[in-house]
């Protein structure tokens, strides 16, 4: 009887009429766009500009590759096969700039997401008039130019009539040569990144954190709990998913220098290219003084390769850990 009812079943099915046997792909697609065509239109403008910026100069990379000729163009070119990545990692400074990189970055990343998540917490415990002025003061300078804070940095720096050498003078202390003097530079790059970038992350975890219920806190202080304690029991933990991946997405520019950073605060002095140089203020001046358009093409593809699989990996060692708070 159950074999008679499934052979039936079977027939009815294949002999259903087309429009309700089961969809293709690009059926499904096509009812999923006509279904959502507005929000498709909506983001357009967006798809287009990735498309146009991001995805069709991708065939460039085709360059880093090849032995660039203007007059030959890119495809005309010679192909060299790896001879461009070859020479970027045989060069006496390769190690230098790739240590310099990577340690910035790190340090640029555990000093700014602590910075910032202290802030976001001592900006939730006043009061929101006053919370907006420290908003606007900490997030005013993300929208400075480098060139801008390299002249600001110059204005403390310089030897002869900087404030920071007059103050020393005032005390009677001898001034420092900052600009031929290499050991202080990790520490002022570290300072000047963390007062440019600091106020945008403090944003995003500060919006974290007024999203969070505030029953949480009630039952905390009802509990006699301190303020640090409901800090590290209550907000961190439940900031976790955004910290994670604010954190993933730093990873993938691990290898991807601040250029402006390193570039116009040291104001590119040569005393310092052992403290403050990195691969790209270090293929910029190569590229200025050879020309050699091949080989910074070859820096760029592998620091996005490079970034990629720094992504992928924090996704992933994330998602074995916790699999709720990984990107995908």
């Amino acid at each position: 009887m159950q074999k008679n009812v499934t052979l039936t079943g079977q027939r009815a099915h294949a002999g259903a009429p087309p429009g309700k046997r089961r969809k293709s792909w690009a059926g499904r697609e096509l009812h999923h766009f006509k279904n959502n065509r507005e929000l498709f239109l909506l983001s357009l403008p967006g798809i287009l500009y990735k498309l146009i910026f991001a995805y069709i100069p991708m065939i460039g990379l085709i360059i880093a590759f090849k032995n660039y000729r203007y007059d030959l163009g890119i495809f005309g070119s010679e192909w060299v096969g790896l001879d461009n990545f070859r020479y970027l990692f045989t060069t006496d400074t390769a190690w230098r700039i790739t240590r310099n990189t990577v340690l910035y970055n790190t340090a640029y990343i555990l000093v700014g997401t602590s910075a910032a998540l202290l802030l976001a917490i001592l900006m939730n415990e006043i009061k929101a008039k006053v919370s907006k002025f420290y908003q606007t003061a900490l997030f005013l300078p993300h929208f400075l130019s480098w060139v801008l804070v390299g002249y600001v940095a110059y204005a403390f720096l310089n030897h002869s009539d900087g404030f920071i050498n007059r103050t020393l003078e005032s005390f009677g202390l001898n001034p420092v040569s900052w600009y031929q003097d290499a050991a202080p530079w990790p520490v002022i790059l570290i300072l000047v990144q963390l007062w440019k970038v600091v106020g945008f992350n403090t944003l995003i975890y500060f919006a974290g954190i007024i999203g969070i219920n505030s029953e949480y806190y009630e039952a905390a202080r009802i509990d006699g709990a301190t303020k640090r304690q409901m800090a590290f029991k209550i907000t961190i933990p439940l900031m976790a998913p955004i910290i994670i991946i604010m954190l993933i997405l730093s990873i993938g520019n691990m290898f991807r220098g601040d250029f402006g950073l390193h570039y116009f605060i040291p104001n590119n002095s040569g005393f310092l290219y052992g403290s403050t140089d990195i691969i790209d203020t270090y293929v910029y001046r190569a590229l200025r003084e050879v020309g050699n358009v091949s080989m910074s093409a070859a820096t760029g593809f592998y620091q996005s390769v490079v970034g990629l699989v720094l992504v992928l990996t924090a996704n992933g060692i994330v998602r074995k850990v916790d699999p709720d708070n990984s990107l995908w």
